[in-house]
């Protein structure tokens, strides 16, 4: 090979490596935005049915390596229809979700794509509970786990598309006038889709 050639071949393979796009590592903080949907699979012990709504989700993670991270999910609150089994209505409520888990990034640092794994723990709370007949309804606040899958892609050194799912155990003690009434198994799948920001 000529070695005139030599430096026409190499210099875009230098440019490549020296603009080569880092992903996450070490110290970054990571903040992931976009619409969050909240499918319950509510049991039907109590004869109700809870329906999914869609909301801002946000989540922010900090790498304590390069891959291993601590993420809080949080999101604007959640309103969701509250059904008898037959599907007419009887109610709503109003709900928070924060979650805080642990994350495992299983790929190099300097890959594009990030899929990641994580477990943490949900803390519920509702609010605004009410029925349509005008008896009191209280849904009491839950605590419990919480696992999730993702992936990031990069697409600059700062920012990635994100996608994330999650499935949280969210068991309510239902009350009406006062009176409990059971256990409210909720268990919701939570998925996610948005854009990330790298600090």
């Amino acid at each position: 090979m000529s070695s005139k050639l030599i430096p026409l071949i190499a210099a875009p393979l230098l440019i490549t490596a020296a603009t080569q796009t880092m992903a996450h590592e070490a110290g970054d903080i990571l903040v992931r935005a976009g619409l969050a949907n909240v499918n319950p699979n509510a049991s039907d012990n109590l004869g109700l049915d809870i329906k999914d709504n869609t909301q801002l989700g946000v989540a922010g993670a900090y790498m304590l390596t390069d891959k291993v991270a601590v993420e809080v999910l949080a999101a604007t609150p959640f309103k969701h229809t509250i059904t008898n089994t037959s599907g007419a209505r009887l109610g709503e409520t109003k709900h928070l979700p924060p979650t805080v888990s642990v994350q495992y990034y299983p790929l190099e640092k300097d890959s594009k794509l990030q899929p990641y794994v994580g477990v943490g723990l949900n803390y519920t709370t509702f609010f605004n509970d009410k029925l349509d007949s005008g008896a009191t309804l209280e849904l009491k606040d839950s605590v419990g786990l919480a696992v999730q899958a993702g992936v990031d892609y990069q697409l600059s050194e700062q920012w990635f598309l994100n996608a994330a799912v999650y499935a949280i155990d969210i068991d309510s003690k239902v009350y009406i006038n006062g009176a409990e009434q059971g256990v409210q198994e909720i268990d919701p799948v939570v998925l996610m889709m948005g854009v990330g920001y790298r600090f």
